[in-house]
């Protein structure tokens, strides 16, 4: 097994966090990985609101870092998701 870590894909910063090493082959800090794991473990406690909430959620924070903002609500429209929010476009958008 390779002890390169792959930089790519949803899943690479949860196994470099499991793994303790950063992608530069570096340790995590202990206090870093510590903290991580406790706010973390605070999350996985939160009783969800509901799937679609959560998809979207994680569509608006993800995409608008490679979708325009017109094209990104477009998208969420014709997904039957409501649209960009003035606070989410001021916040991803920097209320372009």
């Amino acid at each position: 097994m390779s002890s390169e870590l792959d930089t790519k894909g949803a899943d690479a910063i949860d196994v470099a966090i499991d793994r303790g090493i950063d992608f530069d082959g570096s340790p995590i800090p202990t206090a870093k990985l510590d903290l991580y794991k406790k706010v973390m473990g605070l999350e996985a406690g939160r009783q969800r609101s509901g799937v679609s909430n959560t998809m979207r959620s994680r569509i608006v924070r993800i995409g608008a870092k490679h979708i325009p903002q017109d094209e990104l609500n477009q998208m969420l429209i014709d997904a039957d998701f409501a649209p960009l929010k003035d606070k989410e476009i001021a916040f991803y958008y920097g209320g372009k």
